[in-house]
């Protein structure tokens, strides 16, 4: 699967699971039943303990069943580390101009953060193939529509505070498609290994962002 046809499944989904987890073993559930609930984008965050390790296993694991992504990473080196380990795409909470080239120098997707309309068009122009708003929460769904309406080209996920109730607005503002945390990816349903409760959340989640496109 190319990086365009993994960025629409993403795209046609809405939702991007963001994961932090203390276990290979936990990310593979997680993963099968996020994909099993629709949601295609699995996001593994640096931050998590043996992360690179993790990313490898559900790579080998879960191809073509889920988009494997490597998440809050800083820098060029952790990026080709993370691609090596077989990501598919690449999120950062700032925008690193060194970090987009060594991801257009693999081929893969690349999703940078940024806070302000300055840092959003900087990373478009240097190559992002979607620009993360973060942290969403401080920003709203107004803000999103109101960089839109002179950077209509720029595609838009916003990530930080967004659940169930609130990602609707985000996607009819705008954004292509919402990175959600905690709020689907349940610890309790994981530390209980409930992949079933898990799946029905993430078809939730999916659901809502199709009728917020559809209204």
């Amino acid at each position: 699967m190319g990086k365009e046809e993994q960025l629409q499944q993403i795209i046609d989904s809405g939702v991007v699971a963001v994961i932090r987890v203390d276990s290979a073993d936990q990310l593979v559930g997680i993963c099968e039943a996020m994909a099993a609930g629709g949601v295609r984008g699995v996001e593994i965050t640096m931050t998590s303990p043996g992360a690179l390790d993790a990313i490898n296993v559900a790579a080998k694991a879960l191809k073509g069943k889920a988009i494997i992504g490597a998440g809050s990473v800083l820098d060029p080196e952790t990026a080709r580390m993370a691609i090596l380990a077989g990501a598919d795409f690449i999120v950062g909470p700032v925008v690193n101009l060194e970090m987009i080239e060594m991801c257009k120098r693999y081929g893969t997707m690349v999703i940078p953060g940024a806070f302000t309309p300055t840092e959003i068009l900087t990373a478009w122009q240097a190559g992002a193939d979607v620009v993360k708003v973060f942290p969403a929460t401080k920003l709203g769904p107004s803000f999103i529509k109101d960089v839109r309406g002179p950077l209509p080209q720029v595609r838009l996920t916003p990530t930080g505070g967004v659940d169930i109730n609130n990602l609707g607005e985000f996607l009819k503002a705008g954004a292509v498609f919402v990175g959600v945390g905690t709020a689907l990816v349940n610890k309790k349903y994981v530390a209980e290994k409930n992949w079933d409760a898990l799946t029905e959340l993430a078809a939730e989640y999916v659901a809502a962002a199709r009728a917020a496109r559809v209204g």
